[in-house]
């Protein structure tokens, strides 16, 4: 089960502890982020074993249109994690409905 950009906005706005990682390329990450951790795609075979004591919590994955990290998410589950979404729309939604801020 994915998660929409509403559910997300609603969660952090509530200030729920959330795990949502940007697998976004550096320069995008730093053009606009919602302050997710920045960990691009390439790197995620590699540096998902820093939080491989995480592999029950929900862990939230996005990035620009939710193709790559659709693909991030994929590559997640298949190593073992459990409960791995991913933001439907990435940050085109997001921006279309909460502007940049």
């Amino acid at each position: 089960m994915d998660i929409t950009v509403e559910e997300l906005k609603q969660r952090m706005d509530a200030g729920e502890d959330l795990f949502i990682i940007d697998v976004r390329e550096i320069h995008e990450y730093e053009e606009f982020n919602i302050g997710a951790e920045n960990i691009p795609l390439a790197t995620v075979p590699m540096r998902m074993y820093d939080f491989d004591d995480d592999k029950d919590r929900e862990i939230i994955v996005h990035c620009r249109s939710g193709v790559r990290s659709n693909t991030a998410k994929a590559i997640l589950v298949q190593s073992g994690f459990t409960n791995v979404k991913n933001l439907i729309g990435g940050m085109l939604e997001w921006q279309s409905k909460f502007g940049s801020k």
